[in-house]
């Protein structure tokens, strides 16, 4: 295999912003083959930084409070996310997340610490509204980095968490609504008067919902850790994981580097594993901006199918990334503008535009 010249892929492959022409020109996927000799980033002195999807600015609060007291970031992700994971109005994660097609609530999440370069994941797991906690708990107190199903129900209630019902009223009642409008040809009908004739099969109505929280974190010891929690696609087939509990695509973090995390079609994410491809890119020299730009690149050239792609040919649904360095640079980018994340510098949460591929 020939040794790619670092300067020449650097110069291939830099970005000048979010403008869709430049990022057109960009290769999908340029590596050398030397990727782990990449210099370590340096780092501010005691500079802690925080990012989170747009439904985290509490989650970032206090997750930035647990920072500042000294205490590692792992513990101040988690304990950010499980504020969104107890709300029973976010109805993309834990407690109140919408349910898969038979009205079951099964919950991802995974974490990954910096410092000792341990990960843990569970997915598809019912009844226990803290995935995140279990997810630590694997990576603790297991020689695993990934239970599914029953057997991290068990997992969890051996380490003393309580099963309790998931599927609050708000979140069934849109399942109700789903389940009513999904084939006119079925038995289950909405709300309607004897004069209407376009009943049932409206399906496009209520699109199907992804939701998800990220948060990555820098500490004041130079250390980063990530969390990424769901109740994944609404309505999913019973049993279905998506990117947020795999390693690499939903969450990654390297802690002489940086560390990335994704929300939105989960599919799309496990094709290109594109946290761990985001801090790859970081390692060479990438910005945050550049390289989460390149991972929605990558998911939107990659998509063949045409039921995935809009009129132009682009892939349609929504993904995006979140980044942050060792020197504490962070952005997020997705593939149609719009999108926003959050990020706390240290004194405030502050409500980010993220970059993006094509303009909406």
């Amino acid at each position: 295999m020939n040794k790619i010249n670092r300067r020449e892929f650097l110069k291939t492959t830099a970005l000048t912003g979010a403008a869709a022409a430049t990022i057109n020109r960009l290769p999908v996927l340029l590596i050398p083959g030397d990727i782990f000799a990449a210099t370590p980033l340096s780092m501010s002195a005691n500079k802690p930084i925080a990012i989170s999807s747009g439904n985290g600015t509490k989650a970032l609060e206090l997750a930035m409070s647990i920072i500042k007291d000294g205490k590692d970031a792992l513990d101040a992700v988690i304990a950010g996310v499980n504020l969104v994971e107890d709300d029973p109005n976010d109805m993309s994660v834990g407690y109140g997340g919408l349910p898969n097609e038979e009205g079951i609530v099964e919950l991802d999440a995974a974490v990954m610490h910096g410092p000792s370069y341990r990960a843990g994941s569970v997915a598809a797991l019912r009844n226990i509204k803290n995935p995140s906690k279990v997810a630590r708990l694997v990576l603790e107190r297991s020689d695993h980095v990934l239970l599914v199903g029953e057997g991290a129900l068990k997992f969890a209630k051996i380490h003393g968490f309580k099963e309790e019902n998931l599927l609050t009223e708000k979140a069934r009642e849109a399942w109700l609504k789903w389940k009513e409008n999904l084939n006119k040809e079925d038995d289950w009908l909405p709300p309607h008067t004897i004069e209407e004739t376009d009943i049932g099969q409206i399906y496009e109505k209520y699109l199907r919902h992804y939701g998800t929280i990220h948060m990555s974190a820098l500490d004041m010891n130079g250390n980063l850790s990530c969390v990424t929690t769901t109740s994944g696609l609404s309505f999913k087939i019973p049993g279905r994981v998506g990117d947020s509990p795999i390693i690499g695509a939903g969450l990654y973090c390297d802690n002489e580097v940086g560390s990335a995390g994704s929300t939105g079609r989960g599919e799309a994410n496990l094709l290109n594993c594109s946290s761990v491809m985001i801090v790859e890119w970081m390692r060479q020299g990438k910005s945050p901006e550049e390289a989460c730009l390149l991972a929605c690149k990558r998911v939107n050239e990659r998509c063949r199918e045409k039921r995935l792609q809009d009129a132009q040919g682009r892939f349609k649904h929504g993904v995006t990334f979140y980044a942050i360095n060792k020197r504490g640079e962070y952005s997020g980018a997705g593939i149609f503008s719009g999108g926003t994340y959050l990020i706390h510098d240290g004194t405030e949460v502050k409500r980010k535009d993220c970059a993006y591929l094509f303009k909406r």
